[in-house]
């Protein structure tokens, strides 16, 4: 069972490549005909590609694009809008950076400060510092987290600590040594959620609220971590006809999986267990606000110093690169370089880019979980000049 279940997933991972050289095929259109590219955006909703996208092009002092179009929800008939909330899963994780530097920027934390000294009951030794966990060097097992998750009515009841405790449980050794290799790894960023608070004396939530969010001018209904409005939330699905449909039942819990609707399959609404890494839920206009402070020359979140640790990359103990800072993944297209983070899961899939040399952020949302964000932003984002 667990061979099957490994090859679906290489499976699944070669439809994702087969789609992402289709996407990257297709030719920009030019911001000399704006117009394009809502055109081409709205090929892609009306030919039922996506049910429904969100794509916003900043710069540090405002919007350049956007656009909203498709559904939020297909079977309600309800349009997608830049008000629409959607999940962001792993994009939250370079949120959750942003807090844990600006408690290094505070001095309430030491970026090579032990794990072990904010989380009880740390499983894995005393070497694993939280600039590793930042940088996924920290040797943290790197289970599959799609289970990771509980319906929106089992919301209240909740206890995030006794679902980090079972999976730490669950995953007792590291994987590799402190700071010897890159492993990506969600288990490690939903321990940043245990340091945040211990180092700041507050929730998590609340602490990223109150310290991150809102000083960069958002309200909830911009980014939270729970959905502010449900008439304004959209709705996941998974593409019927895929290889993740047909083994939904050994990655999903079987109470998110609902009804079909045409050639899509909804998903019932939910939260992932750990805010930590993968709990907000927003708009793209929320996370430009985030990119556009980072566009800025000076951050109202943290000091130059500190912000210049954002952007370092990161090695291994031994001096091998990685394609990582503290909270971004790094990465060039048509040889321009770009910090990224993506985030996708139970029927939502999406990423942000941001491009210091041609001084432009973007993100894209959708609600579908196999939909090749990344090639997207490939095709679209070389419209924008510098």
């Amino acid at each position: 069972r667990r061979r099957l279940l490994w090859g679906a997933i290489g499976l699944i991972g070669g439809l994702w490549i087969a789609n992402s050289l289709a996407l990257r095929s297709v030719r920009a259109p030019p911001l000399t005909e704006g117009a394009n590219v809502r055109a081409y955006l709205d090929d892609l909703v009306s030919d039922a590609r996506v049910p429904g996208i969100q794509y916003l092009v900043v710069d540090a002092d405002g919007v350049l694009f956007q656009y909203a179009g498709g559904w939020a929800d297909i079977s309600e008939a309800r349009p997608m809008t830049p008000e629409t909330t959607l999940m962001a899963y792993s994009m939250s994780k370079t949120i959750t950076a942003a807090a844990v530097l600006r408690l290094s920027d505070e001095g309430a934390l030491g970026l090579d400060d032990p794990v072990s000294r904010y989380v009880d009951a740390f499983p894995y030794g005393e070497e694993s510092s939280v600039r590793q966990l930042l940088a996924h060097t920290a040797g943290v097992p790197a289970p599959i987290p799609l289970r990771w998750a509980h319906l929106t009515a089992e919301h209240a009841g909740f206890d995030e600590g006794v679902a980090l405790r079972r999976e730490l449980e669950k995953n007792p050794g590291l994987k590799s040594g402190p700071g010897t290799k890159y492993t990506y790894s969600n288990l490690g960023y939903w321990l940043l959620g245990p340091v945040v608070e211990s180092a700041s004396g507050r929730p998590f939530s609340s602490y990223v609220t109150e310290e991150v969010l809102t000083p960069l001018g958002m309200s909830p209904a911009e980014l939270s971590y729970v959905v502010p409005d449900p008439a304004l939330h959209a709705t996941g699905y998974v593409e019927k006809y895929s290889l993740l449909n047909l083994v939904k039942r050994f990655l999903l819990d079987s109470a998110l999986i609902g009804d079909y609707e045409g050639r899509w399959l909804r998903l019932n609404p939910h939260y992932v267990n750990g805010p930590a890494f993968g709990g907000l839920v927003g708009t793209a206009g929320g996370f430009g606000k985030f990119l556009q402070d980072q566009l800025r020359p000076t951050s109202v979140l943290f000091g130059e110093d500190t912000r210049e640790v954002f952007y370092r990359p990161e090695h291994a103990a031994d001096g091998t690169p990685i394609p990582m800072t503290a909270g971004w993944h790094i990465a060039e297209t048509d040889g321009v370089r770009h910090f990224y983070k993506e985030g996708g899961g139970g029927g939502f899939h999406c990423v942000m880019r941001l491009y210091p040399d041609r001084g432009i952020g973007t993100v894209v949302l959708t609600n579908a979980t196999a939909f090749d964000v990344r090639g997207l932003l490939d095709v679209l984002d070389p419209s924008f000049p510098e």
